[in-house]
């Protein structure tokens, strides 16, 4: 096996045209550096260097075999710096998967704040179910997972930390009665609602809450495959909505819906970030670094 320390070394005189050159730079004793060129052409069995006056030059083949070296380095060198650049989470493809809700209304603008910081890195979202995120993450197909609508499970593997709890809002139209006003969830009970379809979180939470309450189940006035089909509706005049605030804020803040407050009601959809149980790889540890920072979001907290 080729001893790269001494050609390391033999590569150095070989560039500075002198053994005692190389020596002072490398900041080794010349009969170290001597030893150790003279080892590596006994190892090849052939003569790299020949002396020329107080310096050396170079054989045929000890030219030939400098300039590889240099090559050889070179690409070490670049092989290091592409090392060092994934160490510090610049370079690389970052790996996200989340449920819809995350996917669509809490990601989008960090990953859009953290490629303008990382340009050179690659981003994939993956949209899907929680029991599919599980999977990707065990076959490493993603780094990081936000998964919503309470979805918290355990495995031996992976580990979940809640990451926000998005407050539960009942909307309606702008000039809908009620709008901003504090009622009870029985008068709830007298007006239609639109809702997701069966299954959905949002309608298994508020059909418990009227469980609970001991009410009958909220009238169903129009079922909805679809969250924006769903806001567009409500805020053209139907019904009321049980929506995340995530969903719900925008179309509240420009006026199209207007929320009903209810008494003795907070409902939430918790949020969780999944990781294998082993270090995060930096580029995963980065944006969750900037991503806390920049949209001021850490574990648990609250959005208002």
């Amino acid at each position: 096996m080729l001893n790269l320390h001494a050609l390391r070394l033999f590569l150095k005189a070989a560039e500075l045209g002198s053994v005692t050159q190389a020596a002072q730079e490398l900041n080794i004793s010349q009969p170290a550096v001597t030893s150790q060129i003279k080892k590596l052409e006994k190892e090849l069995g052939l003569q790299l260097l020949s002396p020329l006056g107080r310096g050396v030059r170079l054989t045929e083949v000890g030219a030939r075999l400098a300039s590889e070296a240099g090559r050889l380095f070179s690409l070490e060198g670049r092989i290091e710096a592409m090392l060092e650049e994934y160490r510090q989470g610049q370079e690389g493809t970052l790996r996200i998967a989340a449920t819809y809700l995350p996917a669509n209304f809490l990601l989008p603008r960090p990953i859009a704040d953290f490629k303008r910081g990382h340009p050179t890195v690659d981003v994939a979202l993956k949209t899907t179910s929680s029991n599919q995120i599980f999977d990707l993450l065990l076959r490493y197909e993603a780094d990081i997972a936000f998964i919503g609508g309470g979805n918290r499970r355990e495995h031996a593997d992976l580990e979940g930390t809640p990451w926000l709890e998005d407050e539960m809002w009942f909307v309606v139209h702008q000039e809908h009665k009620l709008a901003d006003k504090s009622v009870s969830l029985a008068e709830l009970a007298e007006e239609p609602f639109a809702l997701r379809e069966s299954g959905s979180f949002s309608r298994e939470q508020l059909f418990s809450l009227f469980r609970l309450r001991g009410l009958p189940p909220p009238r169903v006035g129009l079922e909805i495959n679809g969250f924006s089909e769903l806001i567009r509706v409500v805020s053209d005049g139907y019904g009321l909505a049980f929506l995340s605030a995530l969903e719900a804020r925008e179309a509240v803040e420009r006026g199209s819906l207007r929320r009903i407050r209810v008494e003795d009601v907070r409902l939430t959809n918790s949020i969780s970030l999944y990781t294998r149980k082993e270090p995060l790889p930096a580029i995963a540890a980065r944006f969750l670094e900037i991503f806390s920072s920049e949209v001021g979001l850490a574990p648990a907290d609250f959005l208002d």
